[in-house]
């Protein structure tokens, strides 16, 4: 492809976006089922040991379109003790118990986009506070990254192309995230904050060009609505706030089958400094449907993402696989704990 001197700041501004028309990270479709890739405050707050793979491939049909692949694995440590139950002395009985109030997590992702991509990994450790009906929880994440360029995909053309065989084609950064999150039987809600540092490195050594990732802020919340005994419905919703005020939201609903299968669909408004105009004009904006199954630990599940924006012409939508599986029996668990 030809690249110009303008092309290359583009291509840098691609690498480094500093704003969510160019995500800083991965975009997840069902997130919902595994907030723990949104919310480092979620690692091992249902007690169980989980494993979670997410694997996305993004406006399929296109050329070097997206592709993420995600794997993440979260526990509660667990602290043996024991109880008395009953209130004579005599007849007191001592029995095991179980409690923790320790998560721990970790999150890989590999991220490719033509030319870019984004490795990352990411280390938690969460403490969570519980009552009879309520679990909050607060959490936070060192993670580090590395942009990579292949320039072997790049078709320079002109003298000024030199400018990106010049730039290093390997960055590293570090930087931290944190959140907070409520949940009982029916509500959950939480707020998180990604790239807390706004931390900055130097693509190009020789000639100084600096950039910064920039400080990222998620609210998400859900309410469980039960209409009879075997189904209930979900409604939930994400909103994404960068520093510089441009805003994404997603709105979302659900219904549940038994716990054991469930359906949905979600909205997700384009990315602009106002919600209103980016959804109406169709920049970036996308319709969800979402379905998966629970077989005893093992879940499956599948989103497809059709977009509004221009790209629709050259692409037949975009697929989301989600695999799942949970360790631990039930008393590992708050009984509270219900969803997914």
């Amino acid at each position: 492809m030809r690249i110009s001197r303008l092309s290359y700041l583009v291509l840098l501004g691609f690498l480094l976006p500093v704003s969510l028309h160019a995500q800083q990270f991965p975009i997840y479709s069902q997130y919902m089922m595994n907030g723990f890739l949104l919310n480092p405050a979620v690692a091992g707050h249902e007690g169980y040991t989980a494993l979670n793979l997410t694997v996305r491939e993004q406006w399929v049909g296109l050329k070097d379109a997206p592709s993420t692949y995600a794997l993440s694995a979260q526990t509660r440590l667990l602290k043996n003790s024991f109880i008395a139950r009953s209130k004579s002395v005599r007849r007191r009985k001592r029995v095991m118990s179980r409690s923790g109030k320790v998560g721990l997590g970790t999150y890989l992702f590999n991220d490719n986009n033509g030319a870019i991509s984004k490795t990352g990994a990411s280390f938690t450790y969460a403490y969570h506070l519980t009552t009879r009906r309520s679990q909050l929880s607060m959490g936070a994440s060192l993670n580090t990254f590395q942009y990579s360029i292949d320039k072997t995909k790049l078709n320079l053309e002109s003298e000024e192309d030199r400018l990106i065989l010049e730039t290093d084609s390997k960055a590293f950064i570090t930087d931290a995230n944190w959140g907070m999150y409520y949940s009982d039987k029916n509500i959950y809600a939480g707020i998180s904050v990604q790239n807390l540092f706004e931390s900055f490195f130097k693509l190009n050594n020789r000639e100084g060009a600096g950039f910064k990732l920039e400080r990222q802020y998620l609210t998400m919340a859900g309410y469980r609505y039960d209409l009879i005994d075997f189904l209930f419905i979900e409604p939930s919703f994400l909103l994404k706030v960068s520093e510089n005020s441009v805003a994404q939201l997603d709105l979302n609903t659900k219904f549940y089958y038994r716990e054991d299968y469930w359906a949905g669909i979600s909205y997700r408004t384009g990315s602009g400094s106002r919600i209103t105009n980016s959804a109406s004009d169709g920049r970036g904006a996308a319709l969800i449907i979402m379905m998966g199954a629970r077989v005893d630990k093992y879940y499956l599940g599948y989103a497809f993402d059709y977009t509004f924006s221009s790209i629709r012409t050259k692409t037949i939508g975009s697929h989301e696989v989600m695999l799942a599986i949970k360790f631990g029996d039930s008393a590992r668990r708050y009984r509270w704990l219900n969803r997914y």
